[in-house]
């Protein structure tokens, strides 16, 4: 978490500009995670699509679209590649997975008890990518007087040209990514016939206009997504850990913010290296869940323990409801991530 006064750093928003979790609990039974597991995957592989480049045959609709992408002239030659992707998720660590939710007390809307919900974390795809590429290497370029290890922090300030142009992009980008995931939750859950009673959203990668100590501030979040008083959020663990469904507190010292998911505690080359099929399948046979589609570097083994995690930050957000993955689809391993 940054923040900066009057200034946008291109970099410190992220590659993914606009990655983001939501979760869609649905009214059909629990009980279908046991019962029609197999409906369940089929309407995941039917309607989702991963990994570098991927796109549906016959391309998607949403409002999105009909924006004006000439914000900038980067995001109007994107535009055609955009719609390509739309509604797709990325490679690395996004999925999209059926779980159960746990509510201990009413939340939500909802009585205590058990739901069938879907959960997705993706971005903004290869227009992000290249909104981050383009403005970070002309940022980088106004600012040739920063050392080597800072140079990624190069920025724009708000108020110039390239700064509002990154930041019309960057928003753009943000609508788009939510786009992306109202899209696969759509058509899952309409190929299910099943009607959404509940659902949360939250970003992280992404610089907000706040006022934080009587001023206001650019903060930027990666890594990190927003828990300001009362604001709802999800924090996933791993393919085969639990996430959590929290409520901010509003802690002045953090910028009212939260970490936006486990964290790494092991590289993707090193859990190449280093895991091995046989012990993640264990893993994944004790927990109940049934893995799609992922590559070894999104083992559970290669992130931190969700439980340390969330105990670290409960003075940053409250916990109200629990997700437990019970079948989980990532890229397909080779896949090089973009996360």
């Amino acid at each position: 978490v940054l923040a900066t006064r009057g200034a946008v750093i291109p970099y410190a928003v992220g590659v993914d500009i606009a990655c983001r979790m939501k979760l869609s609990i649905v009214d059909a039974p629990a009980g279908w995670l046991d019962e029609r597991e197999d409906v369940l995957r089929k309407a995941i592989e039917s309607e989702t699509r991963f990994g570098v480049g991927a796109e549906f045959k016959v391309r998607r609709e949403h409002g999105v679209m009909d924006e004006d992408w000439s914000v900038t002239a980067l995001t109007a030659g994107l535009k055609d590649k955009a719609w390509r992707q739309l509604g797709t998720s990325g490679s690395g660590n996004h999925f999209v997975e059926f779980g159960l939710v746990t509510l201990e007390r009413d939340e939500l809307g909802l009585a205590a008890g058990r739901y069938l919900a879907l959960l997705s974390h993706s971005g903004s795809r290869g227009a992000g990518a290249a909104v981050c590429a383009h403005y970070s290497k002309i940022a980088r370029a106004m600012h040739p007087e920063l050392p080597r290890e800072q140079q990624h922090l190069a920025w724009f300030p708000l108020d110039s040209e390239p700064g509002q142009e990154y930041w019309r992009a960057m928003e753009l980008m943000g609508r788009y990514a939510s786009a992306n995931h109202a899209l696969i939750h759509r058509h899952v859950c309409a190929r299910l016939g099943v009607r959404v009673v509940a659902g949360i959203e939250n970003h992280h990668n992404f610089a907000w206009l706040e006022e934080h100590g009587g001023e206001q501030v650019v903060v930027h979040r990666k890594g990190a997504t927003p828990a300001g008083r009362g604001v709802l959020g999800v924090i996933p663990g791993s393919m085969a850990a639990p996430g959590f469904v929290v409520r901010g507190r509003g802690v002045d010292a953090s910028l009212h913010s939260c970490a936006h998911g486990a964290g790494r505690a092991m590289s993707r080359t090193a859990a190449e290296k280093n895991l091995h099929w046989c012990d993640v399948k264990q893993i994944l046979r004790d927990q109940h869940v049934r893995l799609i589609s992922a590559g070894l570097d999104e083992a559970p083994m290669a992130y931190k323990n969700i439980h340390d995690v969330m105990a670290a930050q409960a003075d940053l957000v409250d916990v109200i409801a629990r997700f437990d993955p019970r079948l989980v689809k990532m890229a397909p391993a080779g896949e090089r991530p973009e996360d």
